[in-house]
């Protein structure tokens, strides 16, 4: 009976630290998510008869990404995209649509697949840059 009670005893105590481990991932999901932005759309495409040669900064924070970006601009073209920060979950993928904006000379891009947050935080840190 007394092995029976311990057996219980312990089931329990198991059982106590399982729920308990559920509740702190629960509510560490429950505050990232809280905390989580959409990223707003792109709303300007480029008119690069309108921007002077030069290199413009241009950051977007759509919490939990950041990102800071350099843009150069020579003879009305985009020639080089430098992400100076880029604080992102698995958006790492997402930093190869630079090319693809200098490719096309347009915001108006696909995004890349599995980096969706991360690629519109880059293309809305490129309008600020260019349309400050």
């Amino acid at each position: 009976m007394k092995k029976r009670r311990s057996t219980m005893k312990k089931i329990l105590i198991g059982i106590g630290v399982i729920i308990g481990i559920l509740a702190v991932i629960i509510f560490g999901i429950v505050q990232i998510t809280k905390d989580w932005q959409e990223p707003e759309t792109i709303y300007h495409d480029i008119n690069l008869q309108n921007i002077a040669d030069g290199t413009y900064n241009g950051s977007y924070i759509a919490k939990p990404i950041e990102v800071e970006v350099a843009v150069s601009v020579k003879n009305n073209v985009i020639t080089d995209i430098k992400i100076l920060k880029h604080s992102n979950g698995r958006g790492k993928d997402a930093e190869s649509i630079t090319d693809i904006v200098i490719k096309e000379q347009s915001l108006l891009v696909e995004v890349i697949s599995g980096a969706t947050a991360s690629s519109k935080s880059i293309l809305k840190a490129i309008e600020n840059a260019l349309f400050k």
